[in-house]
């Protein structure tokens, strides 16, 4: 399995850059107190950080959305994930305890102001790729319901003609949804090159430490730009 962004996609966002931590055979089903109370700080802090701006006029955010607007994506309707997560819990919301990956993820996102996303390796066996939508691809909202067609054009995460996250890296989908159950999982983390690699980086190292500090198996760290548009999973 293979992970890979079309050559399309730089077309359009030249400096985009992923991040990418692989874990494998870890156990997520045994919840960590220490891991919640990171999340706890992790959502104090970014409460404080947004107690006299809005999440997006802060100057982090400000990439994402620039090329939102560039794939013709209403930033405002649908913000990147890192931006809706810290708008909710700046308007006094809470985060809730799902599962230990899910936890760091969401304090790695907020910590280092960075989209990151979380996917079940085991839910598919086809490449995973960043690229635009297709005619025959589906999209099962997160939850389940009814399912959607990406509007033509619309720049996804994909496996076969499942997409796992829609609007780039607005909404994950159920498939793939990773659960107390996950044991093989794909994080990726979104950036730029000219503005927040370095920051990209950190954050991957830090999630896989964490990881596997905490949760065990092997972890392993992947860089992406438009240099090295494929990694190898597994």
């Amino acid at each position: 399995m293979n992970f890979m962004v079309e050559n399309a996609v730089f077309d359009l966002l030249p400096t985009v850059c992923f991040g990418v931590v692989v874990a494998r055979n870890v156990n997520n089903d045994d919840g960590s107190e220490q891991i919640i109370t990171m999340l706890d700080e992790a959502v104090k802090k970014t409460r404080e950080k947004y107690s006299s701006i809005k999440p997006k006029e802060h100057p982090d955010l400000q990439p994402y959305r620039r090329a939102f607007e560039k794939l013709g994506i209403n930033p405002n309707r649908f913000p990147c994930s890192v931006e809706a997560l810290s708008s909710r819990i700046a308007k006094g919301g809470r985060l809730p305890d799902i599962n230990p990956a899910v936890n760091l993820v969401n304090v790695y996102s907020l910590h280092y102001t960075l989209p990151m996303g979380a996917h079940d390796l085991d839910s598919s066996e086809s490449d995973i790729l960043v690229r635009f939508s297709r005619a025959d691809d589906i999209f099962i909202p997160f939850g389940g319901g009814k399912p959607e067609v990406p509007d033509q054009g619309e720049l996804v995460y994909a496996a076969g003609n499942m997409i796992k996250t829609r609007k780039w890296i607005w909404r994950q989908s159920e498939i793939g949804k990773v659960t107390e159950d996950s044991r093989n999982i794909f994080f990726p983390i979104d950036g730029f090159a000219d503005f927040n690699r370095d920051t990209v980086q950190r954050a991957c190292d830090h999630l896989a430490e964490n990881l596997k500090n905490r949760l065990g198996g092997t972890v392993t760290t992947h860089y992406l730009d438009s240099t090295n548009r494929s990694i190898l999973l597994f």
